[in-house]
């Protein structure tokens, strides 16, 4: 009798234990539900945290007809759709930064350019930089403009041949093309850098294309015989020394998108047009201490007023961008 109520006992000490761990685990509190704020909440919410944090939370797009709202530094995105990772002739870079989002104008750009780059220069292709959030609007670090869908980083560097992995485009540099006196290229400019640029230059939708004023001051010593239109485009500006940024022209289904302020007349190789971007306090700024607590950034009210809804609409959580067979992109939903 005692053997038996002992084998009872011992059969019976996995369930009293396993009844006590599940008592034990009921009293542990359960991590609080994210909280429905009113719209009192929201809207303090909005009023005190910057644009840039607001947009930057926002993983996916937002449903609705794809438009670039605003202007280049200061707007957003309505329905954005993906640029796919991996191309015939280009691949994304930085792909951490959840970056590879447009406009379906500068996806069909992409689409369009990167085989006639890698054909005019003799890569295997493009990589593509940042382009633009899910939703747009203020980046929290890195640029001021990408915020409509309608720009887009493109490296100076050649596809490689194979398949990049996460580690490599999140850690490889591109090639920087400018001397360390700011005023000249230096060794790694080929003539294959000028056809990348004047290629992308030529695209009709594109508005224009900023470099470093040491690579313009080299493109106007290059064409210096010759007046191109695609010239006129290529402007100088601060950075760019390792990529184009190409800006393309406001789409006709966006009329809240706000144009590009047209550039001055000429091909801008004039010395009185070169003349600022080699002063030496541009050249080699000083860089003073910060006094005082950093800049407050956009906030939100300083958009739109329809970026307000784009940050509020649902998630559109299958919009993606496929090649067709024609080599044409096809949004699906």
């Amino acid at each position: 009798m005692i053997k038996r109520t002992a084998l009872v006992c011992a059969l019976s000490l996995p369930f009293v234990a396993g009844a006590f761990a599940a008592s034990e685990q009921a009293r542990v509190p359960l991590p609080p539900a994210r909280p429905v704020l009113s719209k009192a909440q929201q809207a303090k919410v909005e009023n005190s945290e910057p644009a840039k944090l607001l947009f930057s939370q926002k993983k996916l797009p937002s449903i609705g007809k794809s438009m670039a709202i605003g202007y280049y530094p200061r707007g957003c995105l309505q329905g954005g759709v993906e640029l796919p990772l991996n191309g015939p002739t280009w691949q994304v870079m930085r792909v951490k930064r959840n970056r590879n989002w447009g406009h379906p104008e500068l996806v069909k750009f992409l689409e369009h350019f990167a085989p006639l780059a890698a054909k005019t220069t003799g890569w295997h292709g493009i990589l593509v930089g940042d382009m633009a959030q899910p939703r747009g609007g203020p980046l929290p670090y890195g640029h001021a403009s990408h915020q409509i869908g309608l720009d887009v980083d493109i490296w100076f560097m050649p596809m490689p041949g194979h398949v990049l992995t996460t580690e490599e485009r999140n850690n490889i540099s591109a090639s920087y093309l400018v001397a360390a006196d700011g005023k000249h290229v230096n060794q790694n400019w080929t003539p294959a850098d000028a056809a990348f640029i004047r290629t992308a230059a030529e695209q009709p939708e594109v508005e224009r294309i900023f470099v470093n004023a040491a690579i313009k001051k080299e493109l106007c010593h290059i064409e210096a015989s010759h007046h191109h239109t695609w010239m006129e485009k290529v402007r100088p500006w601060y950075g760019h020394a390792d990529h184009i940024h190409v800006r393309l022209k406001c789409p006709p289904d966006s009329p809240n998108c706000r144009h590009q302020e047209p550039v001055p007349a000429g091909d801008g190789c004039s010395a009185k047009d070169l003349k600022f971007w080699f002063a030496d306090s541009i050249v080699h700024p000083k860089i003073e201490p910060r006094k005082g607590p950093p800049p407050r950034g956009l906030m939100l009210k300083d958009l739109p007023p329809a970026c307000k809804t784009v940050l509020d609409a649902p998630a559109n959580n299958g919009s993606t961008v496929e090649l067709t067979a024609s080599g044409r992109t096809d949004q699906r939903r």
